[in-house]
């Protein structure tokens, strides 16, 4: 599965008292890059409704590398790893536009649930479909 990279401007309100990105901001930028990328395969939240489920963050691990501050242009890169049963391991990279040094590298596992309960269930194979070529196990 190839890499989905999307880009945002840091925003001022996003700083910390230190004038950096607040820590708990680089959630957001993750979340919204899973999602642009999910879009990108043609699953959006109106195919999600009609399977009856969607994707939650069960485990994030982030690893802060360097700082991000307002106005710096942030490419967010994200890909998925694995999908199994009911859950997905997702890669992301943060580094600010044409830098190679990383912001953040983080790693987070994503459990498909029932909307309808909370509770988990196997992913649906449309998912797996759009995702296309994917190992399979965790």
């Amino acid at each position: 599965m190839d890499a989905f990279i999307t880009k945002l401007r840091v925003r001022h309100y996003e700083m910390d008292t230190l004038g950096h990105v607040n820590n708990a901001i680089y959630q957001q930028y993750l979340e919204q890059a899973a999602i642009e990328h999910c879009e990108h395969l043609g699953l959006t939240l109106n195919c999600f409704r009609e399977l009856g489920g969607a994707f939650v963050v069960r485990k994030l691990e982030i690893e802060y590398l360097s700082f991000a501050v307002a106005g710096d242009l942030l490419e967010i890169k994200t890909w998925a790893e694995t999908m199994k049963g009911t859950r997905a391991v997702r890669h992301y990279e943060i580094r600010k536009q044409g830098e190679e040094n990383l912001v953040v590298k983080a790693q987070a596992v994503w459990v498909w649930v029932e909307t309808s309960t909370m509770r988990p269930r196997g992913i649906p194979e449309a998912v797996f479909e759009a995702f296309g070529q994917l190992k399979r196990d965790i």
